[in-house]
């Protein structure tokens, strides 16, 4: 299942057959007091989770919903209670048994360090390899929680798009829990290989899928925004313990506006680039930033320069490895040119991106290999305690994105990238641990929790 075929062709989003507004509840009792909490219902929201609750609620007031899911677990119900009030009441929940959280039974309770103490082994596993742990039941059998909870997550999909077919031009609202949001999105993703631990969900976070249907399979599905928490008082995650990369794709083009082939065309950003470049940098300001790194290109380049007027003492390092694909032959031309000339590959491009070789240009895969290999670079140059800021193009940023979600060169229109969005990956610690893409396509500096900016071909 493989993302949007063309997410750029206009100067506002394409419409959407079906898009799923996927929402943790707030805060717990549980989570401020970091106890296990499971499928049990002991924990209950607290009035900062209520808040959170209402502030999402308000986020989401612009836009329209058709239909509304939810955990009826006390800490999931109340949050749908809440947010769906703000909006004004217009709409009945389903509660429904196939959004409970993951069964963690003899663990439910516990405060994290008494799991590590009681069950160290098992919690180590837990915490790298969560897929793999066993547990044993009360009448002694033993049981995978994640795995029981993918079945779960494939039976509530399953019947998801039998109510609301990807036709039917709907958005529909999830409330639930950590686990079993994360394995929806894995499901949507095609379960990419360690892909639990790639993923962060924050209380009350908001992310969003487009799913669209595809002549060759079931669906493509299309990342818009992930783990975006800027409706909330702390607008980004907090950082782990590692280095914390800041990806962002440049401001708007004219050659974007009118759907233009850039490729490595060093076009400029136009007013409303440079306007777009400004709200990033206005949103990025109290980030602590420790370096900065771009594309060699005009249009990053002044996208970074911009977001750096708050951050005066940084110097900013271009690098070749970030520049955008290469079009070749097609690079200037329109997508109706392309069209004439060369409609075949036009198709392949959108459908299979990974099968084309660009006329006198690149593929997917060498952009890949450079961009991978100077993302790594940077990320193995940082210190933990650093934050680096990352420009690059739309092409270059989804094929990173794709690496660090543990997806293919197949996947890129899988990922979103809105001129002057905002992606953050935190880098992990612990040995063999994949880095996590903390919140990925944050837009709403943009205006609209919705991304409405992703304007012109690649």
């Amino acid at each position: 299942m493989h993302g949007s075929p063309y997410d750029g062709r206009a100067k506002t989003s394409l419409p959407v057959p079906l898009r799923l507004l996927l929402v943790r509840h707030g805060l717990s009792s549980f989570n401020r007091e970091r106890r296990i909490q499971g499928r049990n219902d002991l924990s209950t929201l607290t009035s900062e989770g209520q808040d959170q609750a209402r502030q999402t609620g308000q986020a989401l007031i612009g836009v329209p919903i058709n239909a509304v899911y939810s955990s009826p677990l006390k800490r999931a119900a109340s949050t749908t209670t809440n947010l769906l009030e703000t909006r004004g009441g217009d709409l009945t929940p389903s509660f429904t048994d196939a959004l409970l959280e993951v069964d963690l039974a003899p663990w439910s309770g516990l405060c994290s360090d008494e799991v590590k103490k009681l069950f160290p082994d098992a919690y180590r596993t837990w915490r790298q390899r969560p897929e793999e742990l066993v547990i044993e039941r009360e009448d002694g059998n033993y049981y995978k929680p994640i795995g029981e909870l993918m079945v779960q997550a494939r039976g509530f999909l399953q019947e998801l798009f039998q109510k609301h077919p990807l036709e039917s031009n709907e958005t529909v609202l999830v409330v639930s829990h950590n686990a079993i949001l994360r394995c929806l999105i894995l499901i949507l993703l095609g379960e990419p290989d360690q892909g639990f631990r790639r993923l962060q969900l924050d209380n009350a976070s908001l992310s969003v899928f487009n799913l669209i249907p595809h002549p060759e399979q079931s669906h493509q599905v299309q990342i818009e925004c992930l783990n975006s928490t800027v409706h909330l008082a702390q607008k980004l995650p907090a950082k782990r313990k590692g280095a914390r990369l800041i990806l962002v794709r440049h401001g708007e083009t004219d050659w974007n506006r009118q759907g233009r082939f850039q490729g490595q065309i060093d076009i400029p950003l136009n007013s409303n680039g440079f306007e777009q470049a400004a709200a990033a940098g206005a949103f990025l300001s109290d980030v602590p930033l420790q370096r900065a790194y771009s594309s060699s290109m005009t249009r990053p380049k002044q996208t970074a320069q911009a977001i750096l007027k708050a951050h005066p003492d940084i110097q900013l390092e271009e690098t070749q490895g970030l520049v955008e694909i290469g079009h070749g032959l097609w690079e200037g031309k329109l997508e109706s040119e392309i069209e004439a000339e060369w409609s075949e590959l036009l198709k392949a491009w959108k459908e299979a991106p990974h099968t084309v070789q660009m006329p006198e240009g690149e593929n997917i895969q060498e952009v890949w290999e450079r961009s991978v290999a100077c993302w790594n670079s940077i990320a193995n140059n940082l210190s933990p305690h650093e934050t680096a800021l990352v420009v690059a193009h739309d092409a270059v940023n989804k094929t990173i994105l794709c690496y660090l979600l543990g997806m293919t060169p197949a996947d890129i229109w899988s990922i979103k990238q809105g001129n002057g969005g905002v992606t953050v990956v935190d880098i992990a610690t612990e040995t063999g641990q994949p880095a996590v893409v903390t919140s990925l396509n944050l837009t709403s500096h943009l205006g609209g929790v919705l991304d409405r900016t992703a304007a012109g071909a690649l």
